[in-house]
This record gives C-alpha cells, sequence and structure tokens, in this order.
C-alpha cells in the first residue's frame, strides 16, 4: 500500500512512472497497463495486450487477463 501511494502522489505531481512488475494489484491501479508475452524468455517479447487495466483484462492474448478480472471487477 505504500509503494501505491508513493506511485499515486508522483503521478499527481506530474510525473510519469514507468514500472515493470507482477503484482496484480499494482497492475490493476495502473492507468496503462503493456503485457508482454506469450510467454516468458525465447518465446516472449510481444506486445499481447496494451491499455487500461480493464481492457487487458479483456484480451484474449493476455496471460495476466484471467487473474487481473477478477481485480478489475471489484473497482
Amino acid at each position: 500500500q505504500k509503494l501505491l501511494t508513493l506511485l499515486q502522489r508522483l503521478v499527481e505531481e506530474g510525473h510519469t512512472a514507468v514500472i515493470i512488475e507482477h503484482h496484480l494489484e499494482l497492475i490493476a491501479s495502473a492507468d496503462h497497463v503493456i503485457d508482454i508475452g506469450p510467454e516468458a524468455g525465447a518465446d516472449g517479447g510481444t506486445i499481447v495486450a496494451s491499455g487500461t487495466p480493464e481492457q487487458v483484462a479483456k484480451s484474449k492474448a493476455s496471460r495476466t487477463a484471467p487473474f487481473l478480472t477478477a481485480l478489475v471487477g471489484k473497482s
């Protein structure tokens, strides 16, 4: 929660924060998500979904979408 509060304050002050993260609650609180995959390592590196957390949650290509759906549905 402390990290989310700090990041929100930075954004409110006009800064941009770019974060590489797998924590779903942090992803769900983002303004914009770029989901890269479809797998890790040599099988990754392609943008499979991009947009708001709600948009990414609806993506058929995103492996993150099913997990993100439960969180963005609560907001």
